[in-house]
């Protein structure tokens, strides 16, 4: 996926997370977004998930972590929503929880999936 695509479908969940609820709603409780009405379950205090983001090699592409240095320079880090990526080589070495996540906006440092920050 090109990096104009992975920053418009960034843009996509940053407008789902806001979006409004369908239906006609309910009285006996504080409104909520589309996305917590259909996952987020009863808590309404629960944030929205980060956004994940895999780079694996691809043919006559760049290495998965150049691609990955390139999409942070590019990315925002005004997201109002958690975004992190890593590269197929760290993730099948050492797996998810361990620190092979970097955080757009937060520099070059890598962190376990449970220290992402919480979105703004």
């Amino acid at each position: 996926m090109s990096y104009a695509r992975l920053l418009a479908k960034l843009e996509r969940y940053d407008a789902y997370r806001n979006a409004p609820a369908s239906g006609r709603g309910n009285a006996a409780r504080a409104p909520r977004s589309h996305w917590q009405e259909t996952y987020a379950g009863p808590p309404l205090e629960r944030p929205f998930p980060p956004l994940l983001f895999v780079f694996a090699p691809a043919q006559r592409r760049a290495a998965p972590a150049t691609r990955e240095a390139a999409f942070h320079d590019r990315a925002e880090p005004n997201w109002r929503i958690t975004v992190a990526t890593t590269t197929l080589p760290l993730l099948t070495a050492h797996g998810p929880e361990r620190p092979v996540w970097r955080v757009v906006g937060h520099g070059v440092n890598r962190r376990p999936l449970a220290a992402l920050p919480a979105p703004r």
